[in-house]
């Protein structure tokens, strides 16, 4: 299971998909998984084309080795921007910002507007963005010997990556502030315990319970579950006016689709559904 195939130009990310579920690995165990902007591009293009492919049901995101999951940017491959001018600073008013807007928001954001439930199977330390990349997705599992750091403040810099979008949210801004303002270790079973993960287990069953709630995920309607993801995640920032609107007309969609069928025939029948996931 760990020792994926690539499908693409460089081996640093693989992806295989099997039985509905499309598994992404992070493939630079000696540098933590940090991710070059060639790797994070190729995550972007995987997550936004899982979301038209109707044989991927369900993601599942992980690293290889045993140092990271993710251990954010790998700072020593910095790309070369266009030519600048002579006399041009190295660096104008703009740049950082643009950098962050297009590399890894962008990656944060394709994880959480992917139509297809993505699952985080982490199994070492997740640090700065790759923190905020485990936690984007809808499941977090976790193995026992992982953690979780918020390392911006010991490098002298504000969180990104939508680490301030995304734990203000999911554990409150007291408990995100702490996380921020002192960058120490989480490990996965107190991360567990603030409700940033899902489940922990030995890192020697990993894959093997990611793999068992993927099936689940990809057995499932899979349009319902992509609404409620959808639902879920603007909830967050609607109003109830506006999340009651979000919820019909997603229920108005949904009751269309073979799924919706197939689970109110199985029902009147008393037998267990077959989705498709149309």
């Amino acid at each position: 299971m760990a020792d994926l195939p690539a499908d693409g130009p460089d081996d640093a990310v693989v992806r295989r998909v099997e039985d509905g579920v499309a598994w992404i690995t992070l493939n630079r165990p000696d540098a933590g998984n940090a991710l070059t902007a060639a790797m994070r591009d190729q995550l972007v293009a995987w997550l936004e084309e899982a979301s038209a492919d109707l044989a991927v049901r369900a993601v599942v995101l992980t690293g290889a080795g045993e140092r990271g999951f993710c251990t954010g940017a790998d700072l020593r491959s910095g790309g070369s921007g266009p030519s600048r001018p002579e006399g041009a600073p190295e660096r104008a008013s703009g740049d950082t910002a643009r950098l962050i807007r297009t590399g890894w928001q962008r990656l944060v954001s394709a994880v959480l507007d992917c139509e297809k439930p993505v699952l985080a199977a982490v199994n070492a330390t997740a640090a700065g963005g790759g923190m905020h990349l485990a936690l984007a997705c809808d499941l977090v599992l976790a193995a026992e010997e992982a953690a979780f750091i918020e390392v911006f403040v010991r490098r002298g810099i504000a969180p990104d990556a939508g680490g301030a979008y995304l734990l203000a949210r999911l554990i409150g801004p007291q408990k995100a502030k702490q996380l921020f303002f002192f960058g120490d270790r989480l490990p996965a079973v107190e991360a567990e315990r603030m409700g940033l993960v899902n489940k922990v287990v030995p890192r020697a069953e990993l894959l093997a319970e990611a793999a068992a709630w993927a099936a689940r995920l990809a057995a499932g309607p899979t349009k319902a579950i992509g609404a409620a993801k959808a639902l879920t995640n603007r909830a967050l920032e609607s109003d109830r006016a506006t999340a009651l609107w979000d919820e019909a007309v997603a229920q108005e969609l949904v009751t269309g689709t073979d799924d919706c069928r197939e689970g109110l025939a199985a029902f009147a029948e008393r037998r267990t559904p077959a989705f498709r996931g149309w």
